[in-house]
């Protein structure tokens, strides 16, 4: 399929720069991949679609302040992304992209004060680096006090004080910072809405994807078949695939929010029908075709044209769905992207 077929035409001013006032306030766009039937909705409203017996599948990855901003020993400027902590020679080491990459010299320095400074241990042909923050409890530290929170780079503007709470779900569990862009979806759940699904009888099932930087890139192959996605750490657990087959075997629905709790759900291996636990990295890619084995309804939020998520959702619902909806969503001035409006595909 011509990558084309995936795109479509957004004003601007409906790239959405800051989050909603309150984090329910946004609105819901209902679409029923059966019917084609379309609904405007507010978010609060989703609890009414799941009823007792469902799994509401979260992703609990939180967000790292991966954007350190540092200086060479000759004064010029280099931004500093962290992508992986990897271990190398016995160490704890991250790669990273730095801006501008020519600047960066292997075996130098880069200060983010006088007295803090990161090693540059190793260059890669692909642009990416390798370096050294010092030892686990000190790179957390520095990661802490100097990083910055990595808004989307259609967000033209720094990060502000209040983007360290809300580019983060309010599930997010504190030993997990290993994401470097939020599972968006999730933005818009307060923990009132929450407990109201709780408590109406739907279990609230935990699952793992760590956000990669390459998740949200633009597919740059005329072919979408051509295109890969990067590998990125997944994770479920034996209790939460425990209470996914439970749910399944009493006829209970899976609500998946966000593209990455799907390509978790997805990227499990199923035995005589029951869903695995499993802890690996995950490069599923779903394009049109796919067969859904796991997934039966999607909380997301708006995509970029010609990503491999907005090919998620259209091999979810069907491609023309999707854009009809999109249109619609954009004729009705709805919100986009990370901090933008939502969709509720039933």
């Amino acid at each position: 399929m011509d990558i084309e077929l995936f795109n479509f035409n957004l004003p601007p001013k409906l790239i959405a720069d800051a989050p909603p006032g309150r984090r329910d306030g946004a609105r819901l766009f209902l679409l029923d991949r059966s019917t084609g039937e379309e609904k405007h909705l507010r978010f609060r409203e989703i609890v009414k679609f799941l009823k007792p017996g469902d799994a509401l599948v979260i992703n609990n990855t939180k967000v790292l302040k991966a954007r350190l901003f540092a200086r060479r020993k000759t004064g010029g400027k280099v931004e500093v992304f962290l992508l992986e902590e990897v271990k190398h020679e016995g160490q704890n080491c991250w790669v990273v992209l730095t801006h501008p990459s020519r600047r960066v010299k292997e075996g130098e320095d880069l200060f983010l004060d006088e007295d803090n400074a990161i090693q540059v241990i190793k260059k890669f042909p692909d642009g990416k680096s390798l370096m050294r923050l010092g030892g686990k409890t000190k790179a957390e530290r520095l990661i802490d006090k100097f990083g910055h929170v990595p808004l989307p780079i259609y967000i033209h503007r720094p990060d502000r004080e209040n983007d360290e709470e809300r580019y983060q779900t309010v599930y997010a569990h504190p030993s997990k910072a290993k994401s470097v862009a939020a599972p968006t979806a999730g933005l818009h759940f307060t923990r009132k809405i929450l407990d109201s699904i709780k408590s109406s009888g739907v279990h609230i099932v935990p699952v793992t994807l760590h956000v990669g930087y390459g998740t949200f890139k633009t597919v740059k192959t005329k072919n979408v078949e051509d295109h890969t996605v990067d590998a990125e750490f997944a994770e479920i657990t034996k209790s939460s695939a425990n209470m996914l087959n439970k749910v399944r075997q009493e006829g209970g629905k899976i609500f998946a929010v966000g593209t990455t709790s799907v390509r978790t759900l997805e990227s499990a291996k199923l035995k005589d029908g029951e869903i695995q636990p499993y802890a690996d990295k995950v490069d599923l890619y779903i394009k049109p075709g796919y067969k859904f084995k796991i997934v039966d309804h999607l909380i997301t939020n708006f995509h970029l044209p010609k990503s491999s998520l907005i090919i998620l959702a259209s091999s979810f619902a069907g491609r023309k769905k999707i854009l009809h909806a999109y249109n619609a969503a954009i004729e009705d001035g709805y919100s986009f992207y990370s901090y933008g409006d939502c969709m509720l595909i039933l």
